[in-house]
This record gives C-alpha cells, structure tokens and sequence, in this order.
C-alpha cells in the first residue's frame, strides 16, 4: 500500500512558510507603527485637514472622517496604540499567568488544587468579558485598559503553563534530579523552563490577537482609548454612524485589526504545529 500521508520535510515546509507569512505580515505592521509619527502626512489630531468625510483619493488615501481629520494618519498612528497595548498585556499577562502555573504545578498537592480552581473559575469567563468588567471599575482610558487586558489573559496563560508543567513533571528525568536533591526552584529555571518556552512563545502569539481584538472591543465601546486619540476600535466607534455615507472609516480600521489578528493567529499556528511536529518526528 503507499503511503499517502505528507512527508516530514514537506509538512515542515509547509508550517515555515505558514510562520514566516504571519511574521513578515506583522513586522511590516511593527515597522510602520514605529514609523508612523515619520511617515503620516497628516497630523492624525488635526481637524479639517481636508474636506469633511471625503472619500479616498491622492490627497487623502483613506479619506476624512466627520471632523475632516486624515484617516490614513489616524490609522498609521493608531497602530502604535493598538500594538501597543497588545504587546504590554501580553507581556505582561505571560509573566504573570507563567510563574502562577508553574507554581501550580510545584507547589505540593493543596496548592495546586487550591489555584488550579482558581484558575478555572476565571478561566470560564470570555477574557473580554473580564475586561469589560474590570475596566468598568477602574474606569475609561488606556492605562486601565491595558491593565485590564493583561489580567484578562491571566488565566489562559496560567493554565497553559500548568499544562505543560504538569507534563514535564511527569517525565523520569524530574524525578531524577528530585532524587539528586535539585531544588523545585532551580529545577523549574533550569530545565522546565527550556522544555516548554518555545510552546509558550506559540500561546503569547495566539493570545496577542486577543488583546487586540479586546482592546478594540473596549475603545469602540467607549471604555477603552478616549477620543480623540486615533485607536482602532475608537476610530471604529466614530465611524459606526456614518456606514452608509462614509464607509471607510469603518473599512480601514477594520481591515488593519483583521490584517493584524491575522498574522499573529498565522505566527502562533504555525509555531504550534512545528514544534508539535518535531516533537512527534523521529
């Protein structure tokens, strides 16, 4: 019978190539947010720099919005706002949700029940919901937003972590350097750590998207960035009544966070499935 399934070297090509779409996606997106303040040809604040909500043209690649302001600065410029918050709550987040689960997954039996529960009860909630609420208390503006984003993703990063802790737990070589009197502390540091960083880095990918999806979420809702600072969502949210006569509004900011979420979702996709596959091949 032949054997019909993709070969291991194909199938690498295939997840690299999957990777590298998704990073030169998003570096191109990292280089024009870091450039933006370089390259806008409008300030993204000034009102009337052109005609009150022009379509698209030479002048204004995006159009204006209903104050005249330039969309394609606004958008350029809200792209270091966006990533911004994404990539501090995901940071953030990671640190935070990591060294939780990793204590889980080392800290004796009552603890780890204890926090796994913990995790659990939090992990039920949707990370936008628990931002919302969290931002509803703390109130509007970007410090608290971003702050309620990296707590959102707290849980899921907890119990990834725990996962793959409490999988490598399980391997011989921990109960034999148990066995040679190594420390839970340094034993973590020095070799669980390195086993299942590069897991870590696919998730802090795949949970970027959310943040940005979140952050979005809370602007356009009015809880997030305030106007008249140019984020995404509240670009998005300025936009909302003007769909039928100025749709671009709508359209730029949407296509820039779907390009974005796109090519981190790519990134962390193709990371896991690499690593998942070397794991598996011989």
């Amino acid at each position: 019978m032949t054997d019909t399934s993709t070969p291991p070297k194909k199938v690498r090509r295939q997840l690299s190539a999957t990777v590298s779409i998704g990073a030169g996606i998003a570096s191109f997106l990292v280089l024009a947010a870091i450039l933006a303040p370089f390259v806008a040809p409008y300030d993204a604040l000034k009102m009337a720099a052109g005609s009150r909500l022009s379509a698209p043209s030479v002048n204004h690649l995006f159009g204006t919005d209903d104050f005249g302001r330039d969309l394609f600065s606004r958008v350029l410029i809200g792209a270091r706002l966006s990533l911004g918050i994404g990539i501090v709550a995901v940071i953030s987040g990671l640190v935070a949700g990591g060294l939780l689960g990793l204590f889980a997954a080392f800290a004796g039996r009552h603890v780890e029940t204890l926090l796994l529960r913990l995790i659990d009860v939090l992990y039920s909630f949707p990370d936008t919901l628990v931002a919302l609420i969290l931002v509803a208390f703390l109130g509007p503006g970007i410090e608290n937003a971003t702050v309620a984003i990296t707590i959102s993703l707290i849980p899921f990063y907890a119990r990834v972590t725990y996962s793959l802790a409490a999988g490598e737990r399980a391997k011989p070589y921990v109960e034999a350097a148990r066995l040679a009197g190594i420390r839970s502390a340094r034993l973590v540091r020095v070799h669980v750590m390195p086993n299942i960083g590069h897991s870590m880095i696919s998730m802090a990918t795949l949970g970027f998207s959310s943040a940005i999806l979140s952050a979005a979420g809370l602007s356009f809702l009015g809880l997030g960035v305030q106007p008249p600072s140019p984020e995404w969502g509240a670009i998005l949210a300025s936009g909302r009544n003007y769909i039928t006569k100025a749709p671009w509004i709508l359209i730029f900011p949407g296509l820039a966070i779907f390009v974005t979420v796109l090519s981190f979702n790519l990134i962390g996709d193709g990371l896991r499935d690499l690593f998942d596959h070397r794991r598996k091949t011989p």
